[in-house]
């Protein structure tokens, strides 16, 4: 018989190794969507219970709340922790459950599959590696089904498993499944997954959750389970490194660190690094955690990094490698899941934290609406809850961005109201120019503006744009064009006149108006008599004006009407 001591020791070593081994393995994040009622929250129970994830006082309250006709336990109830749930057998809020096997780690996001409740599937399915939609087999492919793979391609979700489920209902009629299977093959082949995979399943019997089923002896895929644990998962190590700077560590005169959590990719100690926005570059002198200093770390570990030379970082400061930099920016199109009962208001400025960075933002242009009926892009000047656009955003200061779909954390960003502190808004943004090299104009370091389309023209008081002057005699239309230029100067507005001499002039003249354009400004342009070449202004906004016999002044006072109604003037 061994000592007390010994079994003492024994135990903490058989705790520690057990630690150790669960603390080494995989960890892999998945969600559940799909319509109402088509088993989410059943099938994660199963997944619960058949691995023994459940805890005994759960599946005792479970069993006692259990209204299902001939069930021992309704699975469902496992995860539907709301009262409101409960009463309406629906999932309203997401909710997390953990469980382990001996290959992985899960954290699995139960999301609602109402299409009011959007904002919810989108919060659980953002940090999500593996989406499982779940489709009715006797309802075959919904509307509601082909939105939730849209949204979980969108939200660069690469994997993506479709269960078939309550085949028991349809007799476990492999004609059925392979109908739907080859349905919703066709409509993700248009999506962003690396990969798709249909598994039929009973959640409520069991039938190729955890354990495969003998009544599918036509089907010979992975269950349910077998899948989320051989799923291949992105190695932190091959993303690009983005350290985002939370708080500058000054204990003594001796000691500076920056502190903060790596977003993605891996820094080892010597590395060469760049400091956002500065540009700065330096070396990694140290990497220090609670128990000492480290040779290298990765995302998602918390540390604090300390550099070879006195260099100025900041919170909202950012740090890379000088080979993978983001896109340094103020202006960029992003998809906006708009998450407020008040809609998105063009006109209000907005709060954007992106990392550890918040900044003030502007809306400067709702291109449209999903409509998520038909998926497709459609004009709207607003979003409203639970809707998705796609928009264009101009920040006060330069933000360190990569496009959403190669970077998951620095792709995202939450906008803020200034005056409640709601979050309002989530964002993913989309590609753009600039990736991988250091735009200086961003920040302030070359002639690239600094100026917003919307401050420019608060101060000149017009839009960007040409009036194109035509016809007319010579005398007519250099007459109107100033005249214009003096009612817009009087109402503190300010534009640029620019007059052709003659019709080989003409080109000159245009490109010099749409230069002016393009730089935010107005110009009203004259051309020849033979100067109907509009090609040359490549799309610039244009009012065509016919120059006539009226007098100037009336002219004139046309000209604004005409501004105003295309709601170019202030």
């Amino acid at each position: 018989m061994l000592a007390p001591s010994t079994d003492r020791q024994l135990l903490r070593t058989d705790i520690a190794g057990y630690l150790r081994r669960h603390q080494d393995k995989e960890l892999l994040r998945f969600v559940a969507v799909g319509s109402v009622d088509d088993g989410k929250s059943t099938l994660i129970g199963r997944l619960l219970f058949d691995t023994g994830s459940v805890c005994t006082d759960q599946l005792e309250a479970a069993r006692k709340a259990t209204h299902l006709a001939g069930a021992e336990v309704d699975l469902s109830l496992l995860t539907d922790g709301l009262a409101a749930e409960r009463e309406q057998g629906i999932t309203i809020d997401v909710a997390y459950r953990y469980f382990s096997t001996e290959r992985r780690k899960f954290i699995i996001a139960d999301t609602p599959g109402h299409l009011q409740y959007t904002r919810n599937m989108v919060t659980g399915a953002s940090t999500a590696n593996v989406a499982i939609i779940l489709i009715d087999a006797r309802l075959g492919v919904l509307q509601q089904s082909r939105r939730h793979a849209y949204l979980a391609s969108l939200l660069g979700i690469p994997y993506l498993c479709v269960c078939v489920n309550k085949l028991d209902l349809v007799g476990f009629d492999g004609a059925v499944f392979a109908r739907i299977r080859d349905e919703l093959r066709a409509f993700t082949q248009g999506l962003a997954f690396a990969d798709v995979t249909f598994v039929p399943i009973s959640a409520l019997a069991g039938d190729n959750c955890v354990h495969p089923s003998a009544r599918t002896p036509w089907y010979d895929g992975p269950t349910v389970l077998s899948y989320l644990e051989t799923v291949p998962l992105k190695d932190p190590l091959d993303a690009r490194m983005r350290y985002p700077v939370q708080y500058v560590v000054r204990p003594d005169l001796d000691y500076r660190g920056f502190a903060g959590r790596i977003a993605s990719g891996v820094v080892r100690k010597g590395d060469l690094v760049t400091v956002l926005p500065s540009g700065k570059t330096t070396r990694v002198k140290s990497i220090d955690v609670m128990d000492g200093p480290l040779e290298e770390a990765w995302a998602p570990q918390s540390v604090t990094l300390r550099l070879e030379d006195e260099v100025d970082v900041s919170r909202g400061d950012m740090l890379v490698h000088p080979g993978a930099l983001p896109r340094v920016t103020r202006t960029f199109d992003a998809h906006v899941v708009w998450m407020h009962d008040a809609p998105l208001d063009p006109g209000k400025s907005y709060l954007l934290k992106h990392t550890t960075r918040t900044v003030r933002v502007d809306i400067d242009r709702v291109h449209g609406r999903k409509d998520m009926g038909t998926l497709a892009e459609v004009p709207a000047p607003t979003l409203g809850l639970n809707e998705i656009g796609r928009v264009t955003l101009t920040a006060h200061r330069p933000l360190f961005i990569d496009a959403y779909e190669t970077n998951r954390e620095t792709g995202a960003f939450i906008l803020i109201d200034p005056l409640s502190n709601d979050t309002v808004g989530a964002g993913m943004i989309l590609a753009g120019h600039g990736e991988g090299r250091l735009d200086v104009g961003a920040i302030g370091a070359s002639a690239a503006s600094q100026v917003s389309p919307r401050e420019r023209r608060s101060r000149t008081g017009v839009s960007p744009g040409v009036v194109l002057l035509a016809g007319g005699q010579a005398g007519q239309a250099r007459e109107l064009a100033f005249a214009v230029e003096r009612r817009l100067f009087d109402r503190g507005a300010a534009c640029l006149v620019i007059a052709s001499r003659g019709d080989h002039d003409n080109e000159r003249c245009l490109a010099a108006a749409r230069a002016v354009a393009e730089a935010g400004g107005l110009a009203i342009a004259r051309l020849g008599p033979e100067g109907d070449v509009l090609g040359h202004l490549d799309g610039a906004p244009v009012l065509r004006m016919q120059v006539g016999a009226a007098a100037a002044d009336d002219a004139a006072a046309g000209a604004l009407r005409a501004l105003a109604e295309r709601g170019w003037l202030t």
